[in-house]
């Protein structure tokens, strides 16, 4: 079994793969902002799952990750500083755990279900807690950009420098107009939220010029209540230099960052298999 675990600014989402990928179990608890008490969260979750033993896992984080060292950096809505979350969860499972950026692993799902060979490179953006954000080049995470906090950047708002997420996350979007995006019908309010969204995506699409656009997360999952509105107001943008290519809602808005965390498995066991035979010829 493999297990994936998606650790959000509120809840932390643990699912149960076999290698085929069928969710075999499928927990959830509140995320702790106390990093120790996490931890030990994690450890009674664990005791009470049905399966306890895992040959692989993976580790979904918001946030930046030092990658040799298996260290959370700094993780955006939650107050974890250089965290030693690779080294934590081995000692938990018993395992290799891979680690990764949330938004980046739930690129990866949706790129591969839109399938590499249409699209050469896919650009998610998940509009949830905050605004995060992956490349995917040819079906694999771009790490030129691994590092890229897309809601961070700093754009004009109401007359002030802001960053996007401050005016465009669906935590934003709760505090501006009392709602939640999935209980929003004014077209009114969609159309701010389409104009407030469109000013950073046009930025993205000046730097990454992808082949599509992607929008999962919680308040992403609504694209189709603001898609007319992000279209029109993308033609505001219109550049002889810069292509608006197509945009559709995720696949699996709400999971996809778990189905993202079982590709990354899968390719890492896949390599370890290749190794393998490498290293040891029929």
């Amino acid at each position: 079994m493999w297990l994936a675990i998606d650790i959000g600014g509120t809840k932390t989402l643990l699912a149960v793969y076999t290698h085929d990928g069928t969710i075999k179990e499928h927990v959830k608890f509140p995320t702790n902002r106390d990093y120790s008490l996490f931890v030990s969260e994690m450890k009674t979750t664990l005791a009470e799952m049905e399966h306890k033993e895992f040959e692989l896992a993976c580790s979904a984080s918001p946030g930046q990750i030092d990658y040799e060292k298996g260290v959370g950096v700094a993780y955006g809505n939650l107050p974890w500083k250089n965290v030693a979350l690779r080294e934590n969860l081995s000692d938990l499972l018993g395992c290799t755990v891979l680690i990764e950026n949330d938004a980046k692993l739930a690129a990866l799902s949706e790129a591969r279900l839109l399938g590499k060979s249409k699209y050469h490179k896919v650009l998610y953006i998940t509009v949830s807690t905050g605004i995060g954000g992956g490349l995917i080049t040819d079906g694999i995470i771009d790490h030129y950009l691994a590092d890229a906090e897309i809601g961070h950047m700093f754009l004009e708002h109401d007359g002030v420098m802001q960053q996007w997420e401050e005016f465009a996350s669906g935590s934003a979007i709760v505090r501006r107009f009392n709602q939640r995006a999935s209980d929003i019908t004014d077209p009114a309010i969609w159309k701010l939220i389409a104009h407030d969204i469109g000013v950073g995506l046009i930025d993205l699409l000046a730097v990454y010029q992808p082949d599509i656009v992607v929008f999962g997360g919680g308040a992403g999952a609504n694209f189709e209540k603001f898609r007319p509105y992000l279209a029109e107001e993308m033609t505001h943008y219109k550049s002889p230099l810069i292509e608006i290519p197509p945009m559709v809602v995720a696949k699996n808005p709400e999971e996809a960052v778990v189905y993202g965390c079982y590709e990354l498995m899968k390719d890492h066991a896949n390599a370890s298999k290749k190794a393998g035979h490498a290293h040891h010829p029929a």
